[in-house]
Formats: structure tokens, C-alpha cells, sequence
């Protein structure tokens, strides 16, 4: 099981995998403000994470093709 499946067609855009990231990231500076080191850790491995996965290492795979009797060419 992934923990982000990075072929999913909701990270397609590149506005959310950096949102997501992004989000991550504050959410880490919110927990080391607040003086929650263990949670900072935490949430620093989630951000590194997904910034690996989502950013770093991001290949998107190609669109799925439908068949050649499908679409809304108004034929059938």
C-alpha cells in the first residue's frame, strides 16, 4: 500500500501537488511554534515525504486513450 500513489489523476496538476506540499510544510511550522517537537519530527518525515514523491521523483504517467468507438463525436 502507497501513502501517496503518485499515478493517481488528482496529482496530475502540478498547483496541487505543490498546495499539498505546501500544506505539509506549514503544518510542521505550526507544530515547532507551538513547541511540539515530536509532532514537528512528524509531520517534517510526512513533508519530506511528499515533497520526494509528489516534486522530486514525479513522472506522470500517460493519459488513459479511450477505444475508438467512444467519445462525444455525436457517431452511434
Amino acid at each position: 500500500m502507497k501513502f501517496i500513489d503518485p499515478d493517481h489523476p488528482f496529482y496530475r496538476p502540478l498547483w496541487r501537488r505543490l498546495l499539498l506540499v505546501g500544506l505539509c510544510a506549514a503544518w510542521t511550522t505550526v507544530e515547532f511554534y507551538n513547541g511540539q517537537q515530536t509532532w514537528g519530527m512528524i509531520f517534517l518525515a510526512v513533508t519530506a515525504y511528499a515533497f520526494a514523491h509528489l516534486i522530486l521523483f514525479f513522472k506522470p504517467s500517460a493519459p488513459a486513450e479511450k477505444p475508438a468507438g467512444e467519445g462525444g463525436d455525436g457517431a452511434g
